[in-house]
């Protein structure tokens, strides 16, 4: 709600509106908006003085289960309030709702070293002292079910039925056939500030990609987080699903969420990636965070690839990045450089998949892009045509499954000087449980491979 910056402004529009609902959220870890409805007279008391929320939302798992190995929270706490500012730039109106508005905040005191937009923000803190504005642009794929949360755990998530069959990418028949739903999503989202700029099936049964609108990089972030958050809304009040799940099926490709990041000059607003005589039009400042991307890699992956399933997309073959390494206009390799004129120029970041926490996963490529200009280190060797195929030290392999990257983070001395000790502590804490959770699950595949034969 661009106008609205302060608590007199704020009951105006209030009364304006007529609005009568409010609601507040936070974001955990894995990127889950977590919150609730307060009255009026509370709204107005949470943006005049802050709130306490429940630390239980950064010491359990998505599953709600509570974590036996973190500082931040836990019984030994006695699960107390944690302190939250709320921040009015998030304001808007909750368009799927009548008279509702919707607005976050970030964590503070000792709980902002583990809050993940406050994360963020720090990154966007160092990029503007080294005089930079960074932009960013989410995009994400999504499938969508003909079922409901219940139909799918009546049916042990099997035989789940998509929301159209078959193998169609860009396919202007399923969009005009369902076109009511397409424009549902683009009109709620623009509705809600969080415009998308391109929207269409991918290949695979009832998948769609969104490109969300490129905008500074906390604001991308939050309406990626928001994006999430209300496709899965809006397809459920359909009585569909949408699962932003990296990788569903072992019969079909996972699902990505790229991330695009360039740095502008902050009083021009020209784009500091763009260099008319440069190689690929790539300046110097690009060449050095390009090469901080592709060098620091391995040691963020964590934060990028959350979860045990997005290491399933990861094979060569199925439009996932497998090894550290970079090219122009190359969509196998994990940083793609993209020449896209003065206002276009552009670093994406492939190895992003959709269920990555948006602030943590934006966290990640912004933080070791600036390194790399800190250190003004230089592009290693691009990758031409296959970089499945590619070998050497240009090109080497990332870690393999949740646990082998997060003993990478923790022990990074890089990750520490960028992100503090206390986030990397925390969050390292958090990846242990989820791969603990994994490890002693007995899978259909453990007793498909072993019940009779061994």
């Amino acid at each position: 709600m661009d106008g609205v910056t302060n608590l007199e402004e704020l009951e105006e529009f209030l009364d304006r509106e007529n609005i009568r609902r409010h609601k507040i959220g936070v974001f955990d870890i894995d990127g889950i908006m977590r919150g609730k409805y307060v009255d009026r007279e509370k709204f107005l008391s949470v943006c005049k003085t802050g709130f306490g929320f429940c630390d239980v939302v950064l010491g359990w798992d998505c599953a709600d289960a509570l974590l036996d190995n973190l500082q931040v929270s836990g019984w030994h706490t006695g699960y107390r309030d944690a302190p939250v500012e709320l921040d009015l730039s998030t304001l808007r109106r909750l368009v799927i709702e009548d008279d509702t508005v919707l607005a976050f905040g970030n964590f503070t005191g000792e709980y902002a070293n583990v809050c993940p937009r406050t994360l963020l923000r720090r990154q966007i803190e160092r990029a503007n002292a080294l005089g930079f504005v960074p932009k960013a642009a989410l995009e994400y794929e999504f499938f969508l079910f003909d079922e409901t949360p219940q139909s799918i755990r009546d049916k042990g998530y099997r035989n789940l039925r998509p929301f159209t069959p078959g193998m169609f990418g860009y396919s202007v028949l399923r969009s005009s056939v369902h076109a009511d739903i397409y424009h549902e999503l683009l009109d709620t989202m623009a509705a809600m500030d969080c415009a998308i700029e391109a929207l269409h099936t991918e290949t695979g049964p009832g998948v769609l990609e969104a490109a969300i609108g490129v905008d500074d990089a906390l604001r991308a972030a939050d309406k990626a987080a928001l994006f999430k958050t209300f496709t899965k809304v809006l397809a459920q009040r359909r009585g569909l699903m949408a699962t932003f799940m990296a990788k569903w099926s072992s019969d079909v490709p996972g699902q990505s969420g790229h991330i695009h990041i360039s740095l502008v000059d902050p009083s021009s607003g020209a784009n500091l990636f763009f260099d008319e005589h440069g190689e690929h039009h790539m300046s110097a400042t690009m060449r050095h965070f390009v090469a901080g991307q592709v060098k620091y890699l391995p040691e963020v992956m964590p934060m990028v690839c959350s979860t045990i399933n997005a290491y399933r997309r990861m094979v060569p073959g199925v439009w996932a990045p497998t090894s550290t390494n970079w090219g122009v206009e190359n969509r196998t390799t994990a940083i793609r450089v993209i020449p896209a004129g003065p206002k276009g120029q552009r670093s994406e970041y492939r190895i992003g998949p959709a269920d990555a926490n948006p602030y943590l996963a934006l966290a990640a490529a912004l933080a070791t892009g600036l390194r790399g200009i800190e250190e003004q280190l230089e592009l290693p060797e691009q990758v031409h045509g296959n970089a499945y195929d590619a070998k050497g030290p240009h090109s080497l392999p990332l870690p393999c499954t949740l646990r082998e990257a997060t003993v990478a983070f923790e022990t990074s001395r890089a990750a520490i000087e960028m992100f503090g000790a206390p986030f990397v502590e925390h969050f390292a804490a958090t990846r242990h449980w989820e791969d603990r959770q994994f490890r002693k699950h007995v899978s259909d595949w453990d007793l498909a491979r072993y019940f009779e034969i061994i």
